[in-house]
């Protein structure tokens, strides 16, 4: 009974984030009548008033991101088309992401050469690791076995910290840049204000949920390792 009660802590630990970021995103994004533009109109508004030159803002399937090295905010098709708080957020947290790249945040930088890497490495990581079973029955030798399986974690671990220091950027693109944008000009009503620091908050913590798929992921492997 207290595996039960350990596994379903550690789920809710994992997901719960994961399923709090997205319960917002939806629950606030619902079309406004009164909105005065899209998302999408509100991210071109803002490129142009505060002259990032080169930016470009366009609908997306992958989700919405700032693209730094083509230099493009990509936004669902549900906040590029869409007239809702959600829409208004998370335009303006993207947004934020290529002012720190106007301004030449170092972080941002940093994490845009990293990112591909980390990406590459967990990718290499993964096959490693579905790799090691069938070459330790191969040579029938532990030590091929553990070195892959070690290889394989280190690079889930690469990219579970930079999931992790991206929190400050993500944070910043919210808090730093979004909102003070959005109260200052008073795009959203004083009312509002509330609940776009809720979708900006959730904005900023979508990569702690990944870090934490990221750990839940490293203790599986962790935990096949340490039966053999």
């Amino acid at each position: 009974m207290l595996w039960v009660v350990v596994l379903a802590a550690v789920l809710l630990l994992v997901f719960g984030p994961m399923l709090w970021v997205r319960w917002v995103m939806v629950r606030y994004g619902e079309q406004i009548d009164g909105m005065p533009g899209t998302g999408g109109e509100l991210a071109q508004h803002l490129v142009q008033r505060f002259e990032l030159q080169g930016v470009e803002v366009e609908a997306t399937e992958a989700g919405d991101h700032y693209d730094p090295v083509e230099r493009k905010v990509r936004l669902s098709a549900a906040n590029y088309e869409g007239k809702s708080l959600t829409a208004v957020a998370v335009a303006a947290h993207e947004v934020g992401h290529a002012m720190q790249h106007h301004q030449g945040d170092r972080r941002l930088l940093a994490r845009t050469k990293l990112v591909p890497l980390a990406d590459q490495v967990a990718r290499i990581s993964s096959g490693l690791m579905w790799a090691a079973p069938v070459v330790g029955i191969i040579t029938r030798h532990p030590v091929p076995f553990s070195f892959l399986i070690m290889l394989g974690l280190s690079g889930l671990v690469t990219r579970m910290l930079i999931h992790l220091v991206t929190l400050p950027i993500e944070w910043d693109a919210s808090f730093g840049k979004a909102l003070p944008v959005l109260t200052a000009g008073e795009y959203v009503a004083p009312e509002e204000q509330v609940v776009i620091r809720k979708i900006l908050r959730a904005a900023a913590l979508t990569y702690v949920a990944a870090a934490l798929a990221d750990i839940l992921n490293l203790v599986r492997w962790a935990a096949l390792l340490l039966r053999r």
